[in-house]
């Protein structure tokens, strides 16, 4: 692209991510710290991609995901994900109704522009299911009547670490649908001390103003997909994808034995797009190799599995991911 393409997409990038800057200072004047998170949740907006963010209780997660749904002025449900859950209470059902001797239709909690599901890793296999069809044909069916979920449609899925008790783990080919998996640590000791001085309180209330419409959000989607990624950033995108695949043929023969499964395509395509919302939010028009190496992480870390040989010496995915970025030469 010419000298003059990029100033384009540069100008038209700062007009429309100017939005960024109140909706972020309403966002932290909530959440203490989390600047991961809130970036994490900001690009899933941009980008049109569901988040599974993990992390112990307590951490914020959904508080999060209300203050944004909130600063966004979008229908917001929070699902209480349970063992006894069913499809139904979250698709919605059809309801006999004896004074017109028919069927109607009672939409479920899913028919909002922004899902909390929390802890999704608590419901069973079938309710999991029903949700993540939902995201990704981004209708439902009920009966025999299929109906349009809202644009925009963002499911925000937290869940628990695994290794808690009374957990269904989320199957891989079901956690690949999500654009990102996020883990959320605890705050610094000076964060965790300004959340004691706001928060140390027998009642705390948040009042969070509407600073966007969701169109605003549509069309920053729009310069989103404008934005320009060389096609040397979209080979070292292919790189880092194709040597999770085969690290051997990428030069990387220590990691062969430590990989069960590579990234899948999804993975080739979200990090693209990922990446591109990542340079929207620095201000900029075009895609650089940072871009690519501080999303990465989040797009990669549930889509490679480690092998059994892997996990008897506690190598884990994000071990694998950290490799693969220090060793593929960028460009």
């Amino acid at each position: 692209m010419s000298h003059t393409g990029i100033t384009a997409i540069n100008e038209k990038v700062r007009e429309e991510s100017a939005f960024l800057a109140p909706l972020r200072a309403e966002l932290e004047s909530v959440i203490i710290g989390q600047r991961y998170l809130l970036d994490r949740l900001l690009i899933g907006l941009l980008a049109n991609g569901h988040l599974l963010l993990e992390g112990v209780p307590g951490l914020a997660k959904t508080l999060a995901v209300k203050t944004l749904a909130a600063a966004i002025h979008t229908d917001f449900r929070r699902i209480q994900f349970t063992p006894d859950l069913l499809p139904a209470d979250l698709i919605g059902t059809q309801i006999y109704n004896p004074q017109l001797a028919d069927f109607g239709t009672r939409k479920g909690p899913i028919f909002a522009n922004l899902i909390l599901a929390d802890e999704i890793n608590r419901a069973p296999a079938k309710v999991q299911s029903a949700l993540l069809e939902a995201m990704q044909e981004r209708q439902v069916t009920i009966a025999d009547q299929t109906f349009p979920l809202p644009d925009p449609f963002l499911v925000l899925a937290t869940q628990n670490p695994i290794e808690q008790e009374g957990t269904y783990p989320l199957p891989e080919a079901q956690v690949d649908r999500f654009m990102l998996k996020l883990v959320i640590d605890y705050p610094t000791r000076e964060e965790e001390r300004r959340i004691l001085d706001a928060n140390a309180r027998t009642h705390v209330e948040h009042h969070v103003r509407p600073v966007i419409e969701p169109d605003l959000l549509l069309r920053a989607r729009a310069v989103v997909d404008e934005i320009y990624v060389d096609d040397k950033i979209k080979d070292y995108i292919l790189s880092i994808v194709f040597a999770s695949r085969d690290p051997r043929a990428a030069g990387l023969p220590a990691l062969h034995d430590h990989i069960r499964y590579g990234a899948s395509p999804r993975a080739t395509l979200y990090l693209t797009i990922a990446a591109s919302a990542h340079a929207f939010l620095q201000g900029r028009g075009y895609v650089t190799p940072q871009d690519v190496k501080s999303i990465a992480p989040d797009v990669l870390r549930h889509r490679i599995i480690p092998s059994f040989e892997a996990e008897a010496e506690e190598i884990t995915s994000e071990h694998i991911v950290t490799t693969l970025l220090n060793e593929l030469p960028v460009p």
